[in-house]
């Protein structure tokens, strides 16, 4: 396995060119094939570790921007419970449950265009603290930042700043209309002049062709992007994508494998969607994919610690615990135990008699 941690931009050339990414994304290749040249390269630079986030939605709604795919964009009607920023001890406590869940970084996440100079000295402390405190990486997801909002937080200490671009530029304008793709590139290439890791990925499913994904696998190639969330469109009410992609669990892996290939030292993450796109096909993803979220994303509730940790290891996988990880002993009574066995039992006499 190739160490990556002093790396603050992925640095490894793709392993394929745009023309195959789009022969991987259609049929012509066996999904057995391509499932396993991405898992070569996952083992590579991953070994067999996974590595578990956790999202803490420390803002939510009053947003100004129009992002047809987000529940709290801005006249969504989608029903959210709106509220300000959580106080310090609230996040704090949040990012210390993190921890104990297995966390191997925690996400603090914000609505809104990007942070005032109140809120930004505010995620500086809070970064700071949960760094120096609970020893546990921190990726925080503000919206848009200029230079001197990017120096405060790397002087804090932030290990990643995460802004999707979403969707490919040429597409853009069909999501969102208050801001441009290159508002968002512009903030990408702030944060990496400042040598944060950049976390950077797309939604997938918001009406977009194949070629656009492969654009955006490569784009983010071209930003040398640490750690990229796929997500799959999740048809929340009040969402504004006129023509949403159908995905079928086959795609969706092979999206996974196809950004393993382009970006093949980059952390390559199942995000939103994957319990209800990859459905029974959910472990295959991790092949490809050496990341994902637990206990929910930002206004969608996502599988639990225990089920999420269940499925890694069941398909041979580890989970990448920061110091702590997660107690077993917290999981739910096993499926076998002694009374349910008897439970069955009395149901089967119970079904008997009558």
């Amino acid at each position: 396995m190739i160490a990556l941690a002093e790396q603050n931009t992925s640095k490894t050339e793709s392993k394929i060119t745009k023309d195959r990414a789009l022969k991987i994304l259609g049929d012509e290749i066996p999904l057995t094939q391509i499932l396993h040249e991405s898992y070569l390269i996952r083992q590579e630079f991953f070994s067999n570790k996974v590595r578990i986030h956790v999202l803490d939605n420390i803002q939510n709604g009053y947003c100004p921007e129009d992002c047809g795919y987000c529940a709290q964009r801005k006249g969504g009607n989608s029903g959210i419970q709106e509220y300000p920023m959580k106080s310090e001890g609230e996040i704090f406590s949040d990012a210390k449950m993190a921890k104990e869940k297995g966390a191997y970084r925690f996400c603090m996440v914000s609505a809104g265009t990007g942070p005032n100079d109140k809120n930004i000295d505010r995620l500086s402390g809070l970064v700071r603290k949960i760094t120096n405190e609970l020893g546990l990486k921190v990726c925080v997801s503000a919206g848009i930042l200029d230079e001197n909002k990017a120096e405060k937080l790397k002087e804090a200490g932030l290990d990643r700043y995460n802004h999707n671009i979403n969707t490919a530029e040429n597409h853009y304008g069909e999501i969102c209309s208050t801001h441009t793709y290159q508002n968002r590139l512009q903030t990408l290439e702030i944060v990496k002049k400042y040598k944060i890791g950049i976390c950077s990925g797309l939604i997938v499913g918001l009406g977009e062709s194949k070629k656009d994904i492969v654009e955006v696998a490569f784009e983010l190639k071209r930003l040398g992007v640490l750690s990229i969330p796929v997500n799959f469109f999740i048809p929340i009410a009040g969402h504004a994508i006129k023509n949403p992609t159908n995905l079928s669990p086959e795609l969706c892996i092979r999206i996974l494998a196809m950004f393993r290939l382009v970006n093949p030292d980059s952390e390559i993450r199942m995000a939103a969607g994957r319990e209800g796109h990859l459905r029974s096909m959910q472990a295959m993803g991790l092949y490809p994919a050496n990341s994902l979220f637990v206990s929910g994303y930002l206004n969608v509730k996502g599988s639990n610690a225990s089920e999420t940790l269940k499925m890694i290891q069941d398909a041979g996988f580890v989970p990448e615990f920061e110091e702590g990880g997660f107690d077993f002993a917290t999981e739910e009574e096993h499926l076998y135990s002694q009374d349910n066995i008897q439970n069955l039992y009395k149901y089967k006499r119970n079904n008997v008699s009558a």
